[in-house]
């Protein structure tokens, strides 16, 4: 156990580190970023490519994310007008961190799941 206590956690606990956590971890925020990853896209094919969220809660978070300066939002001079959303910079930053979230899921979410489902069936036990 570390000795240093309180005084450590506080050189810890930066806040630039929290905030960017909290923005991240929103709920559908990596999500929308990780799809960005794949490049400029719609908004209608950015809200099929994630299930479950509604067009509400998509716009808020992509106003959030565009208020964050890690999302840019362009609009077309089409007919009809389209919206095209996209990463910054600062967002293209942070493609290293979300591949290495997804890399840890991939590891580590699937395996307790796998352990989870070889429990309900009775696969994962020792009998005897």
């Amino acid at each position: 156990m570390n000795s240093g206590g309180a005084k450590n956690l506080r050189l810890a606990v930066c806040p630039s580190y929290h905030a960017a956590v909290e923005l991240i971890g929103r709920r559908w925020n990596g999500v929308i970023l990780q799809a960005l990853l794949a490049g400029t896209t719609r908004f209608t094919e950015l809200r099929s490519g994630i299930p479950g969220i509604t067009d509400t809660m998509l716009t808020q978070r992509l106003r959030e994310l565009e208020d964050a300066g890690v999302v840019f939002r362009e609009v077309a001079n089409a007919r009809p007008v389209e919206i095209r959303y996209g990463l910054t910079e600062v967002g293209l930053e942070l493609s290293p961190i979300l591949e290495a979230i997804a890399s840890w899921s991939n590891h580590w979410i699937d395996a307790r799941e796998s352990e989870a489902g070889a429990e309900q069936t009775g696969e994962g036990r020792n009998v005897g």
